[in-house]
């Protein structure tokens, strides 16, 4: 019955293309809005936006995959986490040095406008 009643709309001329656009854009929509949730759900958000390289979460997935590639040793991990905890450390250096010697070459306003910038350099 549900077939009759469409082959009557669709010669009746009862199709409103706009009608029509506007559901195919809405069913499109949804449907991205499923496979957005189910990416969540699954994880897979997570494997595509990996933490930042210099935050510690970031870090420790760093070490973890390196540890694992290269089938460290205990002693070559312990070495090797040792290197990176003075490369972090000498980068947060660095970092906060560069940081310092740009604000003391901008004025108040470009100070603003700098440290927002960061801010949302940070959240991306």
């Amino acid at each position: 019955m549900n077939a009759n009643l469409m082959e009557k709309a669709a010669h009746s001329g009862a199709w409103n293309p706009k009608v029509a656009g506007v559901t195919v854009l809405t069913l499109v929509f949804l449907c991205g809005v499923a496979a957005g949730a189910l990416a969540m759900h699954l994880g897979w958000h997570d494997r595509l936006h990996q933490p930042a390289f210099d935050t510690p979460a970031g870090r420790t997935l760093y070490f973890e995959r390196l540890s694992k590639q290269l089938d460290l040793t205990p002693a070559q991990a312990e070495q090797i986490q040792s290197i990176l905890g003075d490369f972090w450390q000498y980068y947060r250096t660095v970092l906060s040095d560069s940081k310092t010697r740009i604000e003391q070459v901008l004025n108040e306003e470009q100070r603003k406008k700098f440290e927002r910038i960061l801010q949302e350099s940070q959240h991306k």
